[in-house]
């Protein structure tokens, strides 16, 4: 599928939201969605202890059993449509059905908990789709240099990594435009090799 088309026409692209359990893939959504964000929140309840590990996210109550859904209009001719995925390996089976169509994906790391987040690398490089990595920064400051974070994941050079609030509308919009761009060059990339084969 084409990002951009000719004539001015509206283009709508599919981004997936990835991540670890309670990483701010919802809170993500929430933040830059133009409409009321679609979430499949529930209740945590005991049946969850020592299936969740929320040590590092205590006042966590709740969890996405399904997806979030949300729309951004980045410009006038670009909508972007966002399905945030379920953190827990319990729902990974629902991730191929999620992922089909997307264009790219933002994972969402916490560095306190980078390991959490191996699996969606993992996912998204065997499906060669093109994501980023996304820090996401609780407390407002970033807790690791982002090159200490590359080599510890061991992600290409080229795989941009950015830090971000995920509360915050403007710095997760950049997050998502990022993304785009990458994604712009990768296909330009692998139409210039195709030229020249």
């Amino acid at each position: 599928m084409s990002i951009r088309q000719p004539n001015n026409r509206v283009t709508s692209a599919k981004i997936v939201i990835a991540g670890g359990f309670g990483v701010g893939k919802t809170t993500l959504v929430g933040s830059v969605s133009e409409i009321t964000p679609l979430t499949t929140e529930a209740i945590m309840t005991s049946a969850s202890e020592g299936v969740d590990d929320n040590d590092m996210v205590q006042d966590k109550t709740t969890t996405t059993v399904a997806m979030d859904f949300g729309r951004i209009t980045i410009d006038s001719d670009l909508i972007l449509y966002l399905f945030g995925t379920p953190g827990q390996t319990r729902f990974w089976f629902m991730w191929d059905e999620l992922v089909r169509g997307a264009i790219g994906a933002v994972v969402i790391v916490d560095t306190r908990r980078l390991a959490d987040c191996f699996a969606a690398i993992d996912f998204f490089e065997h499906r060669r789709l093109p994501y980023l990595i996304a820090l996401n920064c609780f407390d407002g400051r970033q807790h690791h240099d982002v090159n200490d974070v590359r080599e510890a994941l061991a992600v290409s050079p080229n795989t941009p990594i950015v830090t971000t609030d995920a509360r915050s509308r403007e710095s997760t919009k950049q997050v998502l435009i990022t993304l785009v761009e990458y994604v712009l060059t990768m296909r330009r990339a692998g139409a210039g090799a195709g030229v020249g084969a």
